[in-house]
């Protein structure tokens, strides 16, 4: 499925059996026949920047519609899982899988890949001399092929649904921080992805700017959206995670339920994290 189009597959790699995870026993199902795969798997993961591990053996699998919140102080990891879900950082050892697609496999067409999953960054990274309407349509339009009439139609959903009808014809240096945020996660929606990854997206954002993007972010969880999500805001993952993740020296220490790992972490090093994020008034 995400197998580059210009290269021949080695030989024994070319069948879609070699890049479909088997299903696992007990895992739910959406598709309608046996068990369901997980929308993201991670196995094994490592991540070595030089002589430096950034992550050092990453497990985590999220199934469809949950919402996973990573926490850790800075440095602990969390912007690079991202960035290795989506492929922007090559990993060094183990793999990932999208919805029972390898997509670390050899002869992967990563950017055929990347279509499938959105990722919003703590910059907001829109395009400054298109308007907010040119910066939503162009991806659907140049990647996914969509006419352009039926992506400006989206789009113009998308903006309304998210408070920014009235800002279509705007240059991004027009709008707020958080207006700026709400344009980029709607860019992410427009090319229809299965994932959606967040990464600290409120930490650029002035204090009285964080509500409206948190707001958003809250809707696309009920939504249904599946999301993987890193951020220092410790009350808003409590209030919308399935599961928080707490990330220390490049690994997953424990992940639970929030109402479980807030109130009662096991490990020594989630209860020290949680100590000063409660000392600092930010929990």
């Amino acid at each position: 499925m995400f197998r580059s189009r210009s290269k021949p597959s080695p030989a024994g790699t070319g069948s879609a059996a070699s890049v479909t995870r088997p299903v696992s026993a007990g895992v739910p199902d959406t598709s309608g026949a046996g068990a369901q795969v997980p929308a993201l798997e991670i196995k094994g993961l490592h991540k070595s920047f030089g002589q430096a591990e950034v992550l050092r053996g990453i497990d985590l699998s999220v199934a469809p519609h949950e919402v996973i919140c990573l926490i850790g102080a800075s440095g602990s990891g969390k912007s690079t899982l991202l960035r290795t879900v989506n492929l922007l950082e090559p990993v060094s050892a183990g793999d990932i899988w999208l919805s029972g697609q390898r997509i670390t496999a050899p002869g992967i067409d990563a950017n055929r890949a990347r279509q499938h999953i959105g990722i919003v960054f703590q910059a907001y990274n829109l395009f400054p001399h298109m308007t907010v309407l040119r910066n939503v349509t162009l991806g659907p339009v140049k990647a996914l092929g969509v006419r352009p009439a039926q992506a400006t139609q989206e789009a113009r959903a998308l903006l309304a649904r998210f408070g920014l009808e009235g800002r279509a014809a705007e240059y991004p240096d027009r709008l707020s921080g958080g207006q700026q945020q709400r344009v980029a996660i709607a860019r992410a929606l427009a090319m229809r992805p299965r994932l959606l990854l967040l990464d600290e997206v409120t930490s650029a954002l002035d204090p009285e700017l964080v509500a409206e993007v948190l707001d958003v972010i809250r809707e696309l969880a009920q939504a249904g959206m599946t999301m993987l999500i890193a951020t220092h805001e410790m009350g808003f993952a409590r209030d919308i995670a399935t599961r928080v993740a707490f990330l220390a020296d490049g690994q997953i220490v424990e992940q639970a339920p929030p109402g479980e790992l807030f109130t009662a972490p096991r490990d020594e090093r989630t209860q020290r994290f949680l100590r000063r994020i409660t000392d600092a008034g930010r929990l």
